[in-house]
């Protein structure tokens, strides 16, 4: 039967209309998965040489132990954040003679095939091959082996596992938030240190091998309680025909704004109607967190702001770049409309630059807190801000004139994810670059500060001259509406 999936799948993909991005997206993210490989490769194999390089007088076991749940931390972070949930349109398959577990089993099978699953293979096997089983013998390297395998198996099912609750639940993705905010304080605040419990345990499978089992029956439980999830909530929200409730939320801050401002309180009430456009405004608070992990005191002293300025800019502007890389298909279901009704092209392109300043101000002003750690953060924050809702919006709303992938908000949100592929991913790396196009040149020089502002100067000027930029967008949109339009039908 996975086969037979597997046979559709690769029938659906070439007889897709955008097969041609998909297959330029797919080679240039193989060529980039290829070269990580490479390196992870040789960070595996010279994995001693480097720690007792960068690390003098360390034991290399010691160092090694604690980086491995460490990684594995920041590896879940990351998933929930850039795994892609395995898709598959199931509903051609429920009124068959294919049991759900078949689904299910092809489902997650198919999630396993993954960069993230891949990497640390190449990072952490060769050294447990090499290096410990030298010292420690066969079956130690074997457990850490096992170890590693177990811990991927568990980050990728827990990923998804909570990816799919958030697309249902908000509670889900506020308790989520709230725990990972704890564990991440604790880990700032040296309370709770992950590189400690992490050699710990380690220290312990060296001791006793056969502990490393452990790992193993906590990846076999959350396969268990992902797969439940699944055969549960196949097909509860796909074939139900319920119409959604009315709701009549009226927004009167935005009367002042006129045309432009009905046309934004209409993609509010369109977000707050559909579970998935929630879910990729709520997925905004996770990434609220994101300075737990880059901001740290010893960089914050040497105004080594290279890192932060990229938290700076994803956490004030996660919501424009994770709602507005699937800009316009959130609209597919009434873009024929919109060619043909008095809608103003022009104040439909504004309603989008309202909306996302609204957004980004609100998680500004909620990641203000981390002033509360230096006054730099703020100075940090202030520019991303500026280059989010001048620079960052255009850069978003310039690639969706090139999207034609429909997203059906009619269908339910678990298993809806047309419009999902690899080309979303690729249309951000501009976006997260374009920063350092402005800070590293100052911060090469020796002036960070001045490069930070200089990054909020060029934000601002985006800003004030956002009348140049809507006409440029304008032009685009209506050179390809067409097509656009066509793309949506046809998807």
């Amino acid at each position: 039967m996975i086969a037979v999936f597997l046979s559709h799948q690769w029938k659906a993909f070439w007889r897709s209309r955008n097969k041609g991005v998909s297959i330029a997206a797919q080679i240039f993210l193989g060529l980039a998965i290829l070269y990580i490989i490479v390196i992870a490769i040789a960070v595996g194999f010279g994995m001693e040489v480097i720690i007792e390089k960068l690390l003098p007088g360390k034991d290399v076991f010691h160092v090694f132990n604690g980086f491995i749940l460490y990684y594995f931390t920041f590896d879940f972070l990351m998933r929930l954040q850039m795994q892609e949930l395995p898709t598959l349109s199931i509903v051609p398959y429920l009124h068959l003679k294919i049991t759900r577990q078949k689904i299910v089993n092809f489902l997650n099978l198919r999630s396993l095939f993954s960069a993230f699953n891949i990497l640390p293979l190449f990072i952490f096997v060769p050294f447990c091959c090499t290096a410990i089983a030298d010292v420690y013998g066969s079956l130690v390297a074997l457990m850490y082996v096992v170890s590693i395998v177990s811990l991927c198996a568990f980050n990728n099912y827990a990923a998804l596992f909570i990816k799919r609750l958030t697309t249902v639940s908000t509670k889900a993705i506020t308790l989520a938030v709230i725990v990972i905010a704890t564990l991440a304080s604790l880990q700032y605040f040296n309370i709770l240190s992950i590189a400690e419990i992490s050699n710990r345990v380690f220290g312990f499978l060296i001791l006793y091998p056969l502990s490393g089992l452990t790992f193993s029956l906590a990846a076999v439980i959350i396969y268990i309680i992902n797969s439940r999830y699944l055969r549960n909530n196949m097909y509860t929200e796909e074939l139900t025909t319920a119409q959604v409730k009315r709701v009549s939320v009226d927004y009167p801050f935005l009367d002042r704004f006129g045309a432009v401002g009905v046309l934004t309180a209409l993609e509010i009430k369109l977000i707050l109607r559909h579970k998935r456009t929630r879910s990729a405004i709520m997925m905004s608070l996770f990434f609220v967190l994101y300075g737990f992990l880059f901001y740290k005191k010893s960089l914050i002293e040497k105004d080594e702001f290279n890192m932060m300025i990229f938290a700076a800019v994803f956490m004030t502007g996660s919501s424009i770049s994770i709602y507005g890389q699937f800009m316009f298909g959130w609209q597919a279901a009434h873009f024929d409309g919109l060619l043909v009704n008095k809608t103003n092209l022009k104040d439909f392109i504004k309603a989008k630059f309202l909306l996302f300043t609204i957004i980004s101000t609100a998680v500004t002003i909620l990641t203000s807190f981390y002033g509360l750690i230096s006054f730099k953060l703020l100075f940090i924050q202030l520019a991303a801000y500026f280059y989010n809702i001048g620079i960052g919006t255009v850069v978003v709303l310039y690639f969706a004139t090139w999207n034609s992938k429909a997203i059906d908000l009619n269908k339910g949100a678990t298993f809806n994810y047309q419009g999902v592929s690899a080309t979303q991913f690729i249309l951000t790396i501009p976006y997260f670059l374009i920063p350092y196009v402005f800070y590293l040149p100052f911060s090469l020089a020796g002036h960070p500060y001045w490069g930070v502002a200089c990054l909020g100067i060029a934000g601002l000027a985006a800003l004030f001259t956002r009348s140049y930029w809507i006409e440029i967008l304008l032009k685009s949109l209506k050179k390809r509406r067409y097509k656009i339009a066509e793309g949506f039908r046809a998807t």
